[in-house]
């Protein structure tokens, strides 16, 4: 039979809706005897004034469904209709989010009216043979990355740092000198004074219109939270799919296991190493392999800010997230407390990239700066406290004759950005 529009257009229509009842209601939680739903699913839950309030799926049951609400302050009630709506997981995209602040369903908050022309997103997978190693140099601005962890476009890398050493000033900068087609902010329960904040960064740049910002705070639910970076995926997607290059920036990963562990429990899923559930592990692996450069298209270029419980980078997440990105940028508090900025432990940190992308007298001089740096860091507590004589070691001599060149090169105020040529010459200063 030949195909018709109106056929199409009654597939579509839902005769008989399918709905259950709130039966139980806990602290975010919400467990209702149907509809008969899928996991990511979103329902609809009738309130007491005639309007309803959207909830995700986070388990399914013979007995029924569990929800969270992705609204909190909202009042519910047993018994009140649950509806099951058409859309999953599905994210909206389009040149309409360029240049605007939205929230994890793709709502403005930026007060600039709705947002046009966006479409829904599906998430298409990129086999492994499609996805290619960095080819090009992403230059930063920031000496200390691009002289000695030296990225590339597509790279997916992470900034691992405790809370207060100067993790949002380096994004900041990151975010205004990184030269890209898209830049995408995602925050993931973050204070709304920060959300604020990068978002006046951003428009006070000469291309406001490059970048996006997808926000979830703190105070909001986990679903939201959690949504915050399947949104900024699904933008991040649809550009890259145009060939473009797009810099997601998502702080932070860590807040994000922790809204995925917030939904985890309330599942019933068992808790494991420090109380982290095992959705958590499933999908942050899902997350970064979304991002990378693909084969004859464009680029995601990931930054992921990941907080450590302390100092030592020795947490569950940390450990994951260095073992599944292509570069990590470690924070020192002991540089922070110096005034220095960036403070980047370069001895900590790795560029797996850089060997690939740089040149060879690069390299040379890459590998003899972080080898000072590394000699000089070893043997700190002799040298700082007197106990190591001049000459004894021929390395740790030139590790201390080097060493305020180095923190003069390390060096550099977060409103300047370095050429890569300048930062280049300013590496062949340092005595080898």
């Amino acid at each position: 039979m030949k195909p018709h529009r109106f056929l199409d257009q009654l597939r579509d229509v839902e005769t008989a809706p399918l709905y259950g009842h709130v039966e139980e209601l806990a602290a975010g939680l919400v467990r209702a005897s149907g509809p008969a739903a899928r996991l990511g699913q979103l329902c609809e839950i009738g309130l007491s004034d005639g309007r309803t309030t959207p909830a995700e799926v986070v388990a399914v049951s013979e007995r029924g469904i569990t929800l969270i609400p992705l609204e909190l302050d909202v009042s519910l009630a047993l018994g009140a209709r649950v509806t099951a709506t058409p859309h999953d997981r599905r994210m909206l995209a389009g040149d309409g989010f360029a240049g605007r602040a939205v929230d994890a369903l793709g709502r403005p908050i930026d007060g600039a009216g709705p947002v046009a022309g966006g479409v829904s997103h599906i998430s298409a997978e990129v086999s492994a043979l499609d996805r290619v190693n960095p080819a090009t140099v992403m230059a930063t601005g920031v000496r200390a990355i691009d002289g000695l962890l030296t990225l590339g476009v597509g790279q997916r890398i992470g900034i691992f740092a405790a809370s207060g050493v100067g993790k949002t000033s380096l994004i900041e900068q990151l975010a205004a000198q990184i030269d890209c087609d898209r830049c995408i902010l995602c925050l993931v329960g973050e204070r709304g004074r920060e959300v604020s904040g990068l978002w006046d960064m951003a428009q006070a740049t000469a291309a406001p219109e490059r970048f996006t910002l997808v926000a979830a705070t703190s105070d909001e639910s986990p679903v939201m939270r959690a949504r915050a970076v399947d949104q900024a995926l699904a933008l991040a997607d649809h550009w890259r799919a145009r060939g473009e290059h797009v810099v997601l920036m998502l702080d932070s990963i860590t807040r994000l296991a922790m809204a995925l562990r917030e939904i985890g429990l309330a599942a019933g899923a068992p808790p494991t190493v420090r109380a982290y559930t095992p959705n958590v592990f499933a999908a942050l692996p899902r997350i970064v392999e979304r991002c990378g450069a693909v084969r004859g298209g464009g680029a995601i270029t990931a930054i992921m800010t990941v907080l450590s419980e302390t100092d030592d980078v020795d947490d569950p997440i940390v450990e994951v997230m260095k073992s599944l990105l292509d570069g990590h940028i470690v924070l020192s508090r002991l540089l922070a407390d110096q005034g220095h900025f960036p403070a980047i432990d370069i001895v900590r940190s790795v560029s797996r990239q850089a060997a690939r992308l740089v040149e060879p007298d690069h390299l040379a001089l890459m590998r003899n700066a972080v080898g000072l740096l590394a000699a000089y860091d070893e043997n700190r507590v002799m040298i700082e406290s007197g106990v190591y004589r001049a000459r004894s070691n021929e390395r740790i001599d030139a590790a201390i004759a080097a060493r305020a060149a180095l923190a003069g090169f390390l060096r550099q105020p977060n409103d300047e950005a370095v050429a890569p040529a300048a930062t280049l010459a300013s590496l062949r200063t340092v005595p080898s």
